[in-house]
């Protein structure tokens, strides 16, 4: 049957595949956000580790190469595979933690750094988990390689605290490239080959559709609000640790303040994203969220001295913060085209990446010149832009994304059946790309008749000349 059938289970292959490409995905962000909390207080004892400018490039230096070569090592795995391209992303990562652990000053950290970001996996991983799950199913496999990345966030911050009075960050860096070589072999052993590579346009950045997505400004604004989101998250991690010291609270223990703060502050956002998507509010929720954002960090800039002023702070900012980073994929697939959403996607990642590298880099050279004050004005200037922007963007349609398997069929066929699921009610947007065999539909997220998409693509698939004429 053509249709998604969302009764159907996923296949232990699919859950499979998708429980090793998460572990895999988890198991390199983790690396990367493990030594945020810690890396201020190592840095001080390095070679040029005094100098904040330098400390800032080598916490974000990861970014920089991130988002250069995310995109063409995604192009990459379109031509020789996706899993050699996550082989080759491994391994760099793992060359960049070891290079980094050996460190002897700010310098080679900073090249480790580079060299880590390099090990740009992301747009590979979500194109293999897209060649192992069926349409039906793959909005559920990226869900919870997302979730994932959202869950090691915490734990990272959580345990680095307690890894660095055991084995310090240079024992971490080493700790990562080991998980690095581990996470191959997990590809290797756990994760099937997939039958077919193609591409897919709801995962993969096409060089035919950056046209379209680079002139929507609403998408635009979207790719702004993940830069300024992650610049801000970056440059806070050059200082909050530090405040918290300074308030009198050992480096060991900060993880007292780091749990709580992100336990209660992701259980108190679920009710937001349930009103927001149900009651069609998410601009609302959206823009309040980044008010709040940027209340928390006027208030972190306001408390430094006190652990609880801190904590409550920290707790106002990462609610937001959560908040924010639930919401903003979400939009992104509601405003993209349909046949771009995996360009729009691979732009906003990158964006994302940029600001880590700008928010560390900017925000060590406002800290070493000018002192902590400036990267606080810095950050909630970068804030107020998002602020505006997010306050005059045009309110998103209540939409979602579905995706349907056809047969084969030539491009003509194709373009008749679009016009004909485009007429179905509930039906926002619909493309039929004959290449992947896929019908890309933007559904009303109330209305749709997804019985008339089954009936019409059945009736397709029993026509004496077959859909393919």
């Amino acid at each position: 049957m053509s249709a998604s059938i969302s009764s159907e289970k996923m296949s232990q292959t699919e859950l499979r595949a998708t429980a090793g490409l998460a572990s895999v995905y988890g198991l390199r962000m983790f690396g990367l956000f493990i030594i945020l909390p810690v890396f201020a207080f190592y840095a001080e004892h390095l070679p040029g580790g005094n100098n904040y400018a330098l400390v800032g490039i080598a916490l974000g230096a990861y970014g920089l190469t991130q988002a250069i070569l995310q995109i063409p090592m995604g192009w990459l795995s379109d031509r020789i595979g996706r899993k050699p391209v996550i082989y080759l992303g491994l391994i760099l990562f793992a060359v960049g933690s070891f290079i980094a652990a050996l460190a002897t000053d700010i310098y080679w950290v900073i090249f480790g750094r580079i060299i880590q970001g390099a090990g740009a996996i992301s747009a590979a991983v979500m194109a293999l988990a897209a060649d192992l799950t069926r349409e039906e199913h793959r909005t559920k496999a990226m869900a919870v390689i997302g979730m994932t990345i959202g869950t090691v966030f915490a734990l990272s911050l959580i345990i680095a605290p307690a890894l660095n009075q055991w084995i310090g960050v240079p024992g971490i860096f080493a700790m990562t490239g080991v998980l690095a070589l581990a996470a191959i072999f997990i590809v290797k052993k756990l994760i099937p080959d997939p039958l077919i590579s193609r591409f897919h346009s709801d995962t993969e950045t096409s060089a035919d559709s950056f046209g379209s997505v680079l002139r929507n400004t609403q998408l635009l604004r979207l790719d702004y609000g993940i830069f300024a989101l992650h610049a801000t998250l970056m440059a806070l991690w050059l200082t909050v640790p530090l405040t918290l010291r300074e308030a009198g609270m050992a480096v060991d223990h900060h993880w007292q303040i780091y749990l709580p703060v992100l336990i209660f502050s992701m259980i108190l956002i679920i009710p937001a994203i349930i009103y927001s998507e149900k009651k069609a509010k998410l601009k609302q929720v959206f823009v309040a969220a980044i008010a709040l954002l940027l209340f928390g960090q006027v208030a972190l800039a306001m408390t430094a001295g006190s652990i609880l002023g801190t904590a409550s702070a920290l707790f106002i900012f990462f609610a937001a913060f959560n908040l924010l980073e639930a919401s903003l994929p979400s939009l992104i697939s509601k405003i993209a085209p349909v046949g771009a959403k995996g360009t729009a996607i691979g732009v906003y990642s990158s964006t994302q990446f940029l600001g880590a590298f700008v928010g560390a880099a900017v925000g060590g050279y406002l800290m070493e010149h000018h002192g902590s004050s400036a990267l606080y004005i810095f950050c909630s200037g970068l804030l107020v832009i998002w602020l505006i922007f997010a306050y005059t963007m045009k309110a998103p349609a209540a939409v979602r994304s579905k995706m349907y398997h056809v047969l084969e069929m030539n491009n003509a066929a194709a373009r008749r059946l679009s016009q004909q699921l485009a007429g179905l009610t509930g039906v926002r947007e619909a493309l039929v790309l004959a290449n992947e065999r896929v019908a890309y539909l933007k559904v009303d997220m109330k209305g749709f008749d997804e019985e008339g998409v089954n009936k019409l693509l059945e009736e397709k698939e029993e026509e004496p000349n077959g859909i393919s004429q």
